[in-house]
């Protein structure tokens, strides 16, 4: 009554088939890695240094202040 000529069984998809069965949820996989790894790259944030040379490079520090700063830094 319901054996393997009814419905979706009686598909003989073969080995296509059996690789679109593996490769979908795969996929599904890596994109959703993919998706979750990216948040956490998010916007790199600028180090104290890297501050005061773009102030310095910029005009809004002057040379002492610059010399000031970068000492307290390297401490």
């Amino acid at each position: 009554m319901y054996g393997m000529e009814n419905g979706f069984m009686n598909m003989n998809w073969g080995w296509p088939g059996m690789l679109l069965m593996w490769a979908i949820p795969v996929i599904l996989f890596i994109v959703v890695l993919r998706f979750f790894a990216r948040g956490s790259d998010g916007p790199q944030q600028k180090s104290a240094r890297e501050i005061l040379d773009a102030r310095y490079a910029s005009g809004d520090i002057q040379r002492e202040d610059y010399l000031t700063r970068l000492g307290d830094l390297k401490q």
